[in-house]
């Protein structure tokens, strides 16, 4: 991304950056991966990329994830000391529990943010790339868990890391 990120800050410990997830300086980043967890496209292969080959051996061992599941591995070669690997789902139209695992993935992440102690924790626009779910359609959801988790965790900051402009106005419009 070019340019320095995009900061807004909400109330809440939310806040919205544009910019590359992997150069946030936060506790634990959200990969979105696919459900073998070996690395691929878009967000997942950044990550990869940046972590460096510890995390793709770390990765092996986990033997896959469900979709709407979350496991965690170190951060490796990232600013983050944690990575959680959220697998979202592919968009069929609606009609296939597909928001009902991305908000699964959300509260798997936040429920692992909790047991490794993390305090800050970045977020993709998980599934909303290569797995088409709608950009608004997925903030939403990613905004209404989020929200709902710092209710009981005040002391806990979340940022929603956006690729690109459209994806931030989508989340810029619910906060």
């Amino acid at each position: 991304m070019q340019g320095a990120p995009y900061l807004v800050s909400y109330p809440g410990m939310i806040k919205l950056v544009l910019g590359d997830i992997t150069v946030q300086k936060v506790d634990a980043i959200v990969n979105a991966a696919n459900s073998g967890l070996l690395g691929g496209g878009g967000v997942d292969g950044a990550i990869h990329d940046a972590a460096g080959p510890g995390l793709l051996e770390e990765c092996r061992t986990l033997g896959g994830c469900e979709t709407g599941g979350a496991k965690a591995t170190s951060g490796y070669g990232l600013p983050a000391k944690w990575v959680f690997h959220a697998v979202g789902p592919i968009w069929k139209g609606g009609g296939h529990r597909e928001d009902e695992l991305l908000a699964s993935c959300y509260q798997r992440c936040l429920a692992l943010a909790v047991e490794k102690d993390a305090r800050s924790v970045a977020f993709p626009a998980i599934s909303t790339g290569i797995y088409r779910f709608p950009v608004g359609r997925a903030a939403a959801i990613a905004v209404r868990e989020v929200k709902a988790f710092l209710q009981g965790h005040p002391d806990r900051e979340v940022l929603f890391v956006c690729f690109d402009k459209g994806t931030l106005a989508a989340y810029q419009t619910l906060l």
